[in-house]
């Protein structure tokens, strides 16, 4: 084998260290950009031979949201992942599944930890997200107690286990921060709607690595013209609302005083055309107009 295609091949055998204790591997892959391909030309016939190129096709089917050539590749990964992060994981249920079980083994001697100096604020902004940093005083006081309340849960495990207790209900006050292992299956298309949500700024950081791994580290390599496409129609891509264009048509026309009457018709703004309290669809827009290099025409007190 050549030192090329050995380079190529590399992401395939290579285990792709995540968090603390965590990992990605590649179990196996079915298909890669050649199918999407020849999936597409034999679906839609001699209308797409007009795409001459394989990139071209493919960036077609993804600018129009042709999902079904994508389903034609699968990817079987072993990952090594927090509870609780593995949580919102499994909520994406378009995948085949089988999870490391700990009522016929003992569960795995790994936990998620946390350093002094990432512990999170609660957003204020966001129920379920999270916002700034705690002050590093405060997250040396709560990574002791953390460590404090691990040891003492993987002893009561133990001492369960000792004493003749069963492993199903052993493991019953087990932190969510425990690592679970699983094999997890799932085609391309939905792999990428995957990718899509958990790799999102607002995702939370935990699953937001494992999911950057999968894509930039493994996707990536798998299917580099599908990864293309994705990144540049649906990763980093900007899509308005039927209201949010209107309002921006008329900036571009020049007219700022129409744009803040629409946006206090949609509830947005007060009589006055300021902000009063941010609702998240105005956030969302603003963050999109300055994405684009647009002016946000109303002020806020």
């Amino acid at each position: 084998m050549s030192d090329t295609h050995s380079q190529a091949n590399d992401w395939r055998s290579q285990t792709y260290r995540v968090l603390k204790d965590g990992f990605v591997r590649v179990v196996d892959v079915m298909g890669d950009d050649s199918s999407v391909v020849q999936a597409a030309r034999i679906s839609y016939g001699s209308g797409t031979k007009k795409l001459h190129e394989d990139r071209g096709l493919i960036r077609y089917l993804m600018r129009h949201r042709h999902s079904t050539p994508f389903e034609m590749c699968e990817i079987k990964l072993h990952v090594r992942v927090p509870m609780d992060c593995w949580r919102q994981w499994i909520r994406h249920r378009t995948a085949n599944v089988n999870e490391y079980s700990t009522r016929y083994s003992e569960a795995i001697d790994a936990i998620q930890t946390t350093d002094p100096t990432e512990w999170r604020t609660q957003s204020s902004s966001n129920r379920q997200g999270s916002d700034s940093n705690l002050a590093i005083d405060q997250g040396d006081a709560l990574s002791d107690r953390e460590m404090q309340l691990h040891q003492l849960s993987r002893n009561v495990y133990r001492e369960r286990l000792e004493a003749g207790v069963s492993r199903e209900q052993a493991r019953k006050d087990l932190p969510l921060s425990t690592y679970t292992e699983a094999y997890w299956k799932i085609d391309l298309h939905n792999l990428l709607h995957f990718l899509s949500l958990r790799m999102d700024s607002h995702a939370q950081y935990e699953i937001r690595a494992y999911a950057n791994v999968i894509g930039r580290e493994i996707v990536a390599k798998w299917v580099p013209l599908t990864w293309e496409a994705f990144e540049d129609y649906r990763l980093e891509s900007v899509s308005f609302s039927r209201c949010e264009l209107n309002i921006l048509r008329q900036l571009n026309r020049g007219d700022s005083e129409q744009a803040k009457a629409t946006a206090i018709e949609l509830g947005w703004l007060d009589d006055k055309g300021d902000v009063i309290k941010s609702n998240r669809e105005l956030v969302e827009f603003e963050s999109k107009l300055q994405s684009i290099g647009q002016y946000v025409p109303w002020t806020r007190k």
